[in-house]
C-alpha cells in the first residue's frame, strides 16, 4: 500500500478486504462489535460450522506493537486472526494466530489460526449478541432513531 494513505484509511482498507475474505470463505463478518468485557472486535465473523472468528485489523508495525490488548479477544473467539497489509512485517504476528493479509481491495488467509473451541454457554450468549446487533444495524438502515433504546443496551456507539 502507498504511504501516500492514512494509517486510518489503510486501516479501512484492510478491514474492507479482509470482510470480502470473510465472505468468500462463506464467513458473515460484523464490524466493530462491542464484547462483554469491554473489548470492541475489528470484525467478529460467523463461520458456517457456527464458530466464531475474530480478526483483529493493524494498520501497520507501530498500531500492532502499542496494542497489546488482543489476548484478551480469544475468550470471543474460537479462532484469532490478525489482518495487515502486503507491506506489513509478518515476523512480529504472533505464530498463535492466524493471518490475513490484504493488497488493495482483496485478501488472502496466509496461516490458519488454531482453534480454541467456545464453551457453549457462551457460544450461545455470543450468538445472541451477534444476532442483536445485526439486526439493530438493519433497523438503523430503516429508521435510525426507533433503535437507540436497543443500541444503547448492546452498548453499541
Amino acid at each position: 500500500m502507498s504511504d501516500a494513505v492514512s494509517l486510518p484509511e489503510r486501516a479501512a482498507l484492510v478491514r474492507r478486504a479482509a470482510a470480502r475474505l470473510c465472505l468468500r470463505l462463506g464467513w458473515v463478518p460484523l464490524h466493530e462489535v462491542p464484547l462483554p468485557n469491554g473489548r470492541r472486535a475489528d470484525i467478529l465473523a460467523l463461520q458456517p460450522d457456527g464458530c466464531f472468528a475474530c480478526i483483529e485489523v493493524k494498520s501497520g508495525p507501530r498500531d500492532f506493537l502499542t496494542d497489546l490488548k488482543w489476548p484478551e479477544y480469544r475468550a470471543f473467539s474460537d479462532s484469532l486472526y490478525f489482518a495487515v497489509d502486503a507491506d506489513f512485517p509478518r515476523a512480529l504476528l504472533p505464530a498463535e494466530t492466524g493471518w490475513i493479509v490484504a493488497a488493495e481491495l482483496e485478501a488472502d488467509l496466509l496461516q490458519e489460526a488454531p482453534r480454541h473451541p467456545l464453551p457453549p454457554a457462551r457460544r450461545r450468549a455470543l450468538l445472541h449478541r451477534f444476532a442483536m446487533l445485526s439486526g439493530a444495524r438493519l433497523a438503523a438502515l430503516e429508521d435510525p432513531a426507533a433503535v437507540t433504546d436497543l443500541r444503547a443496551a448492546l452498548r453499541v456507539e
